[in-house]
């Protein structure tokens, strides 16, 4: 019988239980979600962003924090948004498989649903699509920004284009929520009410949002991406929020909530230019490092415009990232499309894509394009978006790649559990992964843990993946592993740029912090906290109720309230059983109650951060690093 291991139990921190507290039913504060997309928690010091330093040092220092696998911002959006881990808001990744065409995405099965406009039409259009067709509301779960303007706040979402909007995808009159994105003012965005669009023409701002000039240059196999942080265009945001939104909220006199996504650091981190081709100095160049301090200048403006309208005193502040950040490598010795030559990849290099060509090179499967009008792709090629459509039809695909970056979803829609099995021993053999996690449904495997085990496995309304892929991380030895990550990545960037998504630890510790009138003061937060907390906490704040539909979710952080009491947190590593070549999938988990925290997961030297499990009798097998 396949089993797996559990090893390690302890209690690493302990305190009496939490006790009651009544949150919510005295006149609610004023919340602020500030979101510095791809920041590192150590990547925030008083040097590289003094802003968030002193607002974690004078609040509260969330320093066990933790960004959902797979560390996408779409997934991880979900969380902040609904409270909701993501097995039930089947927001997997950024792409998905959705298994029907979506017109907003030119018709592909496998939209892109952050829909930054690289890769697909650009527009607020796909969200829409989902919801359509997934009974108005593909997430199932209700937002915390739908949830408080239900009860009469002001809400409003600005930044970076689709996490921004998902925080109430359903309401698109823009007469309810105040949505700005990198689209506002264009009709494929969302409209701006009269009110709202009084306010920007009385302080002199545009109606529509600029672009990100050379901020968006991303590159290519022989030219380096930006050096360039995305100023321009954040500096509109935060003119916006400080000079017409917050006042706005001030002369209405009733609480708010404001949701700010800074697309920096994480648009510069992707893009940067300060290291083409090579790992260092990678993510830690000149131009990430701006990209922190232009986040951070945000924040303080966004301080500042409270304290000049007597809301600081009245008004928490809840800052997290969606995900880490990695150095991207492009290497391997054992793939079948690294061996291949590629017009937008250097040689011997992974090019975009790799994972769909390599199991339909290693399968025998032929392989068609979703995202190219489902055009057949020949040998030594590669899909235009890194998807893949393997054997069957487009209508009825046996396998479908859904490529992401630092891991990729698998689906196998007839469920088909003999080719579940042909695709796991598929996976084994090639050194750029590192951890499998399959649906209990189609199968369980040696050297495999399990959806469930990671929490991707509940009530969503989207297809549920069959498997999903962790890629290979290691560090470039900087003194401290989580300050100089690479990872391998099924990505359109080169290699030295930047990405996420993996189940390394240093791209699931993200940074996290707490200030406010609702929260203690100088205080470290040693218990494991992540995204899905964000959306219980700011709810229990505001007073406001969800009607889950699922069961995977967070919990209030009442340690970080006055009065409140560490709670007690345990550790466990979870190992698989070994494959053949004794590959075993391990995970390292904390838990409060009923709580799941995820630190990392993968094979033993391949993921960073991973613990070694300790198995008296049983053969660990050696990886390079």
């Amino acid at each position: 019988m396949f089993s797996r291991v559990v090893l390690a139990l302890a209690i690493v921190a302990a305190a009496a239980p939490a006790g009651s507290q009544t949150i919510g039913q005295a006149a609610p504060h004023n919340v602020v979600i500030f979101v510095a997309d791809g920041l590192r928690s150590r990547g925030v010091n008083d040097a590289t962003a003094p802003n968030l330093s002193a607002l974690a040092r004078q609040g509260i220092s969330l320093v066990n924090s933790h960004s959902l696998f797979p560390t996408f911002t779409m997934a991880n959006a979900s969380a902040i948004a609904t409270g909701h881990y993501l097995g039930d808001t089947g927001v997997f990744s950024n792409t998905l498989y959705v298994a029907h065409p979506v017109p907003n995405a030119a018709g592909s099965p496998t939209p892109f649903i952050e829909n930054d406009g690289v890769l697909v039409i650009e527009n607020d259009g796909v969200l829409g699509d989902l919801d359509a067709h997934f009974a108005g509301n593909f997430l199932n779960e209700e937002t915390i920004v739908k949830l408080a303007r239900e009860k009469g706040y002001s809400t409003a979402a600005i930044g970076k284009h689709g996490p921004t909007l998902l925080f109430d995808h359903a309401e698109r009159s823009g007469t309810q929520t105040i949505i700005f994105d990198d689209i506002t003012g264009t009709p494929q965005g969302i409209p701006l009410s009269p009110e709202i669009a009084e306010r920007l023409k009385a302080v002199g701002l545009a109606m529509a949002t600029p672009p990100r000039g050379a901020n968006g240059f991303a590159g290519n196999a022989t030219t380096p991406g930006t050096k360039s942080p995305n100023v321009v265009q954040q500096d509109y945001f935060a003119a916006v929020a400080t000079r017409a939104v917050l006042p706005l909220f001030a002369a209405r006199g009733k609480p708010f909530l404001l949701v700010f996504w800074s697309r920096d650091p994480d648009g510069t981190q992707h893009n940067q230019g300060d290291s083409f081709l090579t790992l260092k100095p990678g993510i830690n160049g000149q131009a990430a490092l701006a990209a922190i301090r232009n986040a951070d200048d945000d924040l303080g403006r966004l301080r500042a415009a409270l304290a000049e309208l007597g809301l600081a005193e009245t008004t928490d502040i809840v800052v997290t990232a969606d995900h880490g950040f990695a150095t991207i490598s492009k290497e391997s010795a054992t793939s079948p499309a690294a061996q291949a030559r590629h017009a937008d990849a250097p040689a011997g290099h992974l090019p975009r894509g790799f994972l769909a060509f390599d199991l339909a090179k290693l399968l025998g499967m032929p392989i068609i394009d979703p995202d190219n009008n489902f055009a057949p792709i020949p040998d030594g090629a590669h899909s235009r978006n890194g998807n893949g459509l393997n054997g069957g039809d487009k209508d009825h695909p046996k396998l479908v790649v859904a490529a992401n970056s630092g891991s990729d979803l698998i689906y196998i829609p007839d469920g088909d559990k003999a080719l579940a099995r042909q695709v796991v021993a598929a996976l084994l053999t090639q050194d750029y992964v590192s951890g499998i996690f399959v649906d209990e449904r189609i199968g369980r495997f040696p050297g495999t843990l399990s959806l469930a085990d990671i929490n991707l496995d509940g009530t969503a309304r989207t297809p549920r993946p069959a498997i999903v892929v962790n890629f290979r991380s290691f560090d470039t030895v900087c003194g401290e592993p989580v300050r100089c990550p690479v990872v391998v990545a099924d990505a359109r960037l080169q290699q030295g740029q930047g990405t996420h998504g993996s189940f390394s630890r240093a791209e699931t510790w993200n940074f996290m912090a707490l200030a406010g009138p609702d929260f203690k003061s100088g205080f470290v937060d040693m218990a494991p906290v992540s995204n899905a907390d964000v959306g219980r906490t700011v709810a229990a704040i505001m007073g406001l109720e969800f009607n889950d539909k699922g069961s995977l979710v967070g919990r209030v952080l009442r340690e970080a309230m006055p009065g409140g009491v560490m709670p007690e947190v345990k550790s466990t590593t979870i190992v698989s059983e070994p494959a053949d070549n004794g590959l075993r999938t391990v995970l390292d988990v904390q838990s409060v109650g009923s709580t799941r925290y995820f630190d990392a997961g993968g094979f033993f030297g391949r993921t960073l951060g991973l613990s070694q499990p300790s198995l008296a009798g049983v053969r660990q097998p050696n990886f390079p690093n």
